[in-house]
This record gives structure tokens, sequence and C-alpha cells, in this order.
């Protein structure tokens, strides 16, 4: 039996925050972004809209658009506790909830229309309404069997829509949708398939059996081919801190390639880790990063060292060093993740270094890295407490 899987996303997010933080400005153009030459626009108003401006347009452009209009600086703890705010509501109707980002999460609400007496539609009214009286937000709702259609119902209508798309409402509301604005289709890919092969909505790709198409595409083919036919994932997961591990990972305010955006993201992952670990008095001697691109397509790479660290410099210099070695700058990102794995205290790691004197045969090459793990070790503890057990035998006599 299928799911009833939503997706709730906010309506102009970050500058309906702003109205209700400045009353004045409710029903005004109102844009958020900054004020320099070279910036741009990050959300606008509905009423902003209507004269065409956009997010990612420049900001002297929307002016030029929008003479009246409204720039407010992002004020990022504002929008993060409105979205604590709107995602505990949703919390009280969903079983699961999976934050998406900062101003989108996805429900699984299956078992808890079992639960009530209420019609399935009126049940997600009702979250709807709450969120808008309790929090003065107004959020668009897909109601789906999975996660991909909850995602383009939710976009189908705005602002305040709620549109439910079953498998057997692809043809009807699914595929003639233009192919730029499927999810996770993303502009090159969608020029590409325009250009190329004359495929311009979704329904043209649901449909096509052009083997070119589907050699140039690869692996993201099948991804897109399968949720143009109404298929995709039901999995709402929440998630599970790992024992043996110490992650952060984040999904930008806003897709971009811009290398120091980008380097400022792994610093602050990088310090939030560090801050963790020496919290807990852990360590560990692998790092991790995770890359998610604006199509979905994720890279995770993770190298191990030589001796144990969870300090916020060691962390960032190897995080930018596995990130500068497997990241596309043609591509936008929409995430990153940083992560210290194998974590134990710092006796688990000591523990481990009688380990590398066992064979004679080894003792050369097990000492010169048995030595440098212990000076490291020592340097972290600020006094010469340990010892390579080669020393320790030297000795035992005396």
């Amino acid at each position: 039996m299928s799911k009833t899987i939503i997706h709730v996303d906010m309506n102009a997010y970050f500058a309906t925050c702003a109205q209700i933080i400045y009353p004045q400005y409710k029903g005004k153009p109102l844009a958020v972004g900054g004020q320099g030459s070279r910036s741009i626009i990050s959300t606008a108003s509905y009423e902003a809209r209507k004269y065409g401006v956009h997010s990612a347009m420049p900001t002297y452009q929307a002016k030029r658009l929008c003479p009246n209009l409204i720039i407010v600086s992002p004020d990022f703890k504002v929008y993060e506790r409105f979205t604590n705010q709107f995602v505990d509501i949703i919390r009280k109707y969903a079983t699961k909830v999976e934050i998406a980002s900062i101003d989108e999460c996805y429900a699984d609400i299956s078992d808890n229309l079992k639960q009530t007496t209420l019609k399935p539609l009126q049940y997600i009214k009702n979250i709807q309404d709450e969120i808008y009286h309790q929090t003065g937000l107004s959020c668009s709702i897909g109601v789906a069997p999975n996660k991909f259609l909850a995602k383009m119902g939710s976009d189908y209508k705005k602002p305040m829509g709620l549109t439910v798309i079953r498998k057997k409402d692809v043809p009807a509301i699914l595929w003639p949708i233009p192919i730029g604005d499927m999810y996770g289709c993303g502009k090159k890919t969608s020029k590409l398939l325009q250009e190329e092969y004359g495929i311009n909505t979704i329904g043209d790709l649901a449909n096509n059996t052009n083997p070119v198409v589907v050699n140039k595409l690869g692996k993201l083919y099948e991804v897109l081919h399968s949720w143009a036919n109404g298929e995709g994932s039901d999995n709402v997961s929440e998630e599970i801190d790992d024992p043996k591990s110490i992650g952060n990972s984040h999904t930008l305010y806003y897709d971009t390639n811009n290398y120091d955006d980008l380097l400022k993201e792994i610093d602050e992952l990088s310090t939030h880790v560090s801050k963790r670990a020496i919290k807990y008095e852990l360590y560990g001697n692998s790092l991790q990063i995770t890359i998610k691109y604006a199509d979905f397509h994720s890279i995770v790479r993770d190298k191990t060292l030589d001796y144990p660290f969870n300090d916020a410099k060691t962390i960032y210099l190897n995080a930018v060093q596995l990130f500068d070695a497997n990241y596309n700058s043609e591509n936008n990102i929409r995430l990153l993740g940083v992560t210290l794995k194998n974590v134990g205290p710092l006796s688990s790691f000591v523990k481990q270094l009688s380990l590398f004197d066992d064979k004679k045969s080894k003792n050369s090459f097990q000492n010169t890295k048995t030595q440098a793990i212990i000076k490291r070790i020592n340097e972290k503890l600020g006094k010469d407490l340990l010892k390579p057990a080669s020393d320790l035998r030297g000795n035992k006599h005396d």
C-alpha cells in the first residue's frame, strides 16, 4: 500500500520573515539581498514579483524594475528561529519529518491519517492553517505517494497551494510542465535536453526512447526518467547520530559555485564539528566531506591521517584538501558536509600504538610511525606522558 508523503514549502520565505519582523512592510514590494553594486536578490515578496523582481537578479536591476522596492539584509538567525517554529508544528501531525532546507521539509503522514477521523485533505489543510496562524508564514503543500511528486506538487500552486499528485495524475499534471521546471533537472541539463534533443516538457522526457540521450546523461537519466514517470523514493528519514562519527552538514541558502562562500561554509562546519568533539573529549583519525550539487548528484570522499585529532584547524585544512580535489567548479552546490570519523576517546588510539611493535620485520617502519603519532598526542596533552613500547621494553630491568 502506498504511503502519503507531503512536501511543505514556505512561500517567499526570507521576504515573508522580514515582513513579519517589520509589519510596516507587509503588502509592500520587498526583497532580501545586499545593497552593493554587485549584490543580488535572494528572495522577493509576491508584491515585488509583480514587477518582475526574482531571486538571483542583480539588485540594481531589481530597483530599475521596481523603484519603490524595499531591500532588507538577510538575517539567518531569524530564519532559523522561524524554521524551528514551523517544523515543530509539522511534527505534531507527522510520524517522520525530513528537513530538506531552511524553508522546506518532507513528512510521512501515512500512520497519522489512520489515527484521525478527519479526511486526508482536511488533515493536511489543518497543517497549513496552523503554520499560518501560529507563525504568520504561508506555505504550499504537495501530497503524493513519493517525495518527488510531493515536491512537484508544492511547486504547482503558490502561495498557499495544496496539490495532490497521484501516479494516475502524472500524465495530466506533470507531463505538460516545462523540463526546466522539473525538480532535480538543472539549468545545464534542461538546456541540453531542449536544444540538442527537443525534450521540452517532462512528458517528452518520460516518453523518450532516444538511446543517445540515455548515454549522454548516464545515471542521471535513469533518475530523471523514473521521476518523469511518477516513480521515486517514499523514504522520509530523520538524521540519526552515528556514535562512531561527528558530523555537520548544511543545505546552503542558495545554490552557488562561489569558491570563497564555499570555503566559509567549510570553515563553519569544521568549527561546529570540532566544538562537539572537544565537548565530549573525542578524537578521530579520519575525515569525510560530502558535496551535493544542485542536480542532486552527491560526492562523498574521506581520508585517514596517521594520528588522532579534533581541532578545528586540522579538520578545516583536510576538508579543504578533499574539497579542492573532488568538486566540479562549473556546477552549483546546494549542500556541504564535514564529518570526523573513527571517533573515540584518546585512550583508544593510545592502545592501538602497541600493535605496531608486534613483529621485528615491521619495526623499522612502524617505530617511525609510532613515534610520530606519540609525538602528536603528547603535543595535544602538553606533557610527555607516552613513550614507545620499545623504550619501555628497553628499560624493564632498570
